[in-house]
């Protein structure tokens, strides 16, 4: 099995919407560390399970598109609790829209909150 991660640093805010948020219930900023990591068990013609520098690009666009934005106000957050958990699916859901990985047969996105507390998505492509 192979794996590929390329991971990105950003701050964004949020508020949660759930009942009895307490102090998360207003805006407030997290420092997120996003981490992708590609796995499959074989490689494709050039010998890559995913090409680098695609990734490194998507990455870059997607931490700039969320970098100092409020998740509430995201059409992907409308109606939702933004948690960590939301945001690392909707993160790999917008990172497949701008990779097409060949080989790859599992995407797991991780998000570590102010070096507090991490959470993943994983899926199987």
């Amino acid at each position: 099995m192979y794996a590929v991660s390329v991971a990105r640093s950003l701050v964004a805010q949020h508020y949660l919407t759930v009942p009895d948020p307490g102090p998360e219930g207003t805006p407030h900023s997290h420092h997120f560390t996003v981490e992708a990591t590609f796995r499959g068990p074989e490689l494709d013609a050039f010998e890559y399970l995913v090409d680098i520098d695609e990734l490194n690009a998507a990455m870059d666009a997607l931490a700039d598109h969320y970098r100092d934005r409020l998740l509430n106000d995201l059409p992907a957050f409308e109606g939702a609790n933004p948690s960590a958990e939301r945001f690392a699916r909707v993160f790999g859901d917008r990172l497949l829209e701008r990779l097409e990985p060949d080989t790859a047969t599992e995407l797991r996105i991780e998000i570590e909150e102010d070096d507090v507390a991490r959470v993943a998505h994983q899926r199987e492509l």
